[in-house]
């Protein structure tokens, strides 16, 4: 016991974990993270291919087996006549800035880096709480029978 000694002992509660708004936007900011790895990697002319993992059953041996599989990343901004649109989605659904707006107009495909920077300031900092959410109840209206 002397080893136990040398410790020091506290009494600790866990807390209650992560609200559902923090999840929210921990989700939507990855999402934005991916859109920003993306948008640099075309505008260098790279390939961006990120990896996730997936359980795979071997079809000889019945076997599960955890690989590394390239998950395909959809752009979330398009030109139209000259101009750059990007569209946040939160899931499937885009995000409402304003009644009937859910897009970003930008110049070029240029600034389009930029904008989503800007944007997950503004998710990180609290400001798309209200429309995060109802995108979010949105999103779960389409599992509910």
């Amino acid at each position: 016991m002397n080893s136990l000694a040398k410790l020091k002992m506290v009494s600790a509660k866990r807390g209650a974990g992560e609200t559902p708004v923090t999840k929210r936007r921990q989700k939507l900011s990855a999402k934005l993270d991916e859109q920003i790895q993306l948008a640099k990697a075309q505008a260098e002319g790279r390939v961006f291919a990120p990896t996730r993992l997936r359980s795979v059953v071997d079809a000889e041996t019945g076997e599960k087996r955890r690989v590394e599989a390239t998950k395909r990343v959809q752009p979330w901004w398009w030109s139209d006549g000259g101009k750059v649109h990007i569209c946040v989605r939160y899931g499937a659904k885009p995000i409402e800035f304003a009644k009937g707006k859910n897009a970003i107009e930008v110049a070029s495909a240029a600034d389009v880096v930029s904008t989503l920077e800007l944007v997950k300031q503004a998710v990180v900092a609290g400001e798309l709480d209200a429309q995060i959410d109802a995108a979010s109840a949105k999103l779960r209206e389409g599992f509910s029978k």
